[in-house]
């Protein structure tokens, strides 16, 4: 299952606003924002519905890779979902670990795909 998803926008204050209004009618508003002043190298927004964002547009190329987070069931299938991509042929982009500036159990890990993608696997618990 897919737990998000993130595309990167050229403009963000104006892809911003669009995405707000485009995806009002479906019940997705904007549930959280990051920048810099967060203490990462990423300025984006979350937008969901029922309080998940799973949705997210970041500052950058908009030619730039794509990011996909799957739901894993616990941390150990995460752990064992970096180490198959790491054999697999992937990239290190953050090993396993808790994430506390998403929230106090974001457990994830970070792969770049051979085509440049940030792929990572997630649990919530």
């Amino acid at each position: 299952m897919i737990d998000h998803i993130g595309l990167r926008v050229a403009d963000y204050p104006k892809a911003k606003a669009f995405y707000q209004a485009a995806l009002a009618p479906l019940g997705y508003t904007l549930l959280m924002e990051f920048g810099p002043e967060h203490g990462i190298d990423y300025q984006g927004a979350g937008l969901g519905a029922d309080g998940k964002p799973d949705f997210w547009i970041g500052k950058g190329s908009a030619n730039g890779p794509v990011h996909v987070a799957f739901v894993a069931r616990n941390r150990a299938m995460v752990d064992s979902f970096f180490q198959a991509a790491i054999v697999a042929g992937g990239r290190d982009n953050g090993k396993p670990g808790i994430r506390a500036h998403y929230h106090p159990n974001y457990y994830g890990a970070f792969v770049i795909d051979p085509e440049g993608n940030n792929v990572e696997a997630v649990c919530h618990r």
